[in-house]
């Protein structure tokens, strides 16, 4: 069993580096899309250091990376979640996805992931979103490798992405969980208790 984890999240984490290495419009609009707006970074660094609470440099910090790998986002999910693994693990949240050229609508996630992850966690989450040229695009299922250690207060990202559309969570929670694990989330407008 622990073979078969290590072998998936390897190939996991190496589809994924390889697709973000070797796209050259990563983060851009689609080519089949009209041009849409983006976020600059001094934007949500705004944004981020009063969603969480935390200083400017601290914010800076964490998107300089994002924007780094990413470039600039045409929108963002802001919202709160709680997960928790014992080996499997479930996480479910909710929030809002707020786009560049103004359109706002609730969004509810949900998912399993399987690895070596054990506790729990409350978090929020500040999700940028990329290529993103249509709203009903987001709601589909975004596969993911997580690796996690909240110790009382902490701040991550990781990448998903689907059909072209990418997702950064950052996450800064309360809790005890440690670990790293392979899974997907499921992003719709409704809310839903199933997992999968």
């Amino acid at each position: 069993m622990r073979a078969l984890l290590t072998i998936a999240a390897s190939l996991a984490l190496g589809v994924a580096g390889t697709a973000l290495a070797q796209d050259p419009e990563y983060g851009q609009p689609s080519q089949y899309s009209e041009p849409v707006d983006t976020y600059s970074q001094d934007e949500l660094v705004d944004a981020v250091s009063d969603f969480f609470g935390v200083t400017a440099e601290a914010a800076a910090s964490v998107l300089e990376r994002v924007f780094s790998d990413l470039g600039r986002p045409v929108g963002y999910v802001a919202g709160e979640e709680v997960a928790g693994a014992v080996g499997v693990g479930l996480r479910y949240g909710e929030g809002y996805l707020t786009m560049k050229n103004g359109v706002r609508e609730k969004v509810y996630w949900r998912g399993p992931s399987i690895g070596f992850d054990t506790g729990g966690n409350a978090s929020r989450v500040f999700v940028l979103v990329y290529n993103l040229d249509d709203p009903d695009r987001l709601f589909q299922r975004y596969p993911g490798v997580e690796g996690s250690a909240y110790l009382i207060a902490g701040m991550g990202v990781n990448y998903q992405r689907a059909d072209d559309v990418t997702l950064a969570p950052i996450r800064s929670g309360v809790g005890l969980r440690a670990g790293a694990n392979v899974g997907y989330l499921a992003y719709s407008r409704r809310r839903a208790w199933l997992p999968f």
